[in-house]
């Protein structure tokens, strides 16, 4: 059976854990990569993360604000928590595998900044922040470029392409769909050779999306999503990928997370 890796912006996995026990048992998942923790290390809920099976866990969380945790069935070291941006927020967290159908890869697992309301680093700091993130990962994907055995997923905010949003022309001046972050998204993508595998198997104009915000009423009826969340993957990775799915239901379980899990299956 394949491999089934998941990333999931949770917003606060102690609220809901009881979410991430039921993606894990009803969608067999191998290893899970979740964002926005909001959880400082030593307050994790370990021993249930332990429970659904996984004995292989790497936490880089703080207080109250962002967060990444990487969980798996198969060992794996912690290779970095790398810094951007000027900020010490827990944003990233890098984890090789020693055995099991992915040894040697990196996973890396990213929370980008959201980057505010305002669409202009003039006015908004949020958004400054947002690009100067995004400028050094460009930098940083750059670096690695010519490596392979390695995956970047998580929520990059930035739905990149017009069939990733309810309506390209209304997005063009809201934050994560603007011609300066879709660009740089891009040229992230292109300076690090990463293939996108979410696309790969679910090609455009498909439309697809992996967040509703909380301010729609009825989301589903309504449908204004945007595809924030992402896998991607080295050549050699993406080549090993079967399939993808979106898991858009879990939008409506109880008190849901405004974003959905994304997974992927590696033969």
């Amino acid at each position: 059976m394949p491999l089934r890796l998941a990333t999931w912006n949770i917003n606060s996995v102690r609220l809901r854990i009881g979410l991430v026990e039921k993606l894990v048992r009803e969608h067999r998942i191998d290893v899970l990569c979740l964002q926005e923790t909001k959880c400082p290390d030593d307050k994790f809920p370990m021993s249930d993360v332990r429970k659904l099976g996984f004995e292989h866990v790497a936490l880089h969380g703080q207080k109250g604000y962002h967060g990444v945790a990487t969980f798996s069935r198969f060992p794996f070291v912690t290779t970095a928590r790398e810094r951007f941006a000027d900020k010490d927020d827990a944003r990233h967290l890098a984890t090789t595998f020693a055995a099991g159908p992915l040894e040697g890869v990196t996973v890396h697992n990213f929370y980008v900044p959201a980057g505010g309301d305002e669409p202009d680093p003039i006015v908004n700091p949020k958004f400054a922040h947002k690009l100067q993130f995004l400028s050094e990962l460009t930098d940083w994907s750059t670096r690695i470029a010519d490596t392979g055995r390695r995956i970047m997923v998580g929520d990059l905010n930035i739905a990149p392409d017009p069939s990733d949003v309810w309506n390209h022309k209304q997005l063009l001046k809201i934050v994560s769909h603007t011609p300066i972050e879709t660009q740089g998204l891009d040229a992230m993508r292109e300076a690090g050779r990463w293939v996108d595998a979410v696309r790969t198997h679910v090609p455009h104009p498909e439309k697809l999306y992996s967040w509703w915000s909380y301010r729609a009423a009825d989301w589903e009826a309504v449908d204004r999503g945007r595809r924030l969340d992402h896998i991607w993957a080295s050549a050699d990775v993406a080549a090993r990928t079967t399939g993808v799915e979106t898991l858009r239901f879990a939008r409506s379980w109880e008190r849901p997370s405004d974003h959905v899990p994304v997974i992927v299956n590696i033969g």
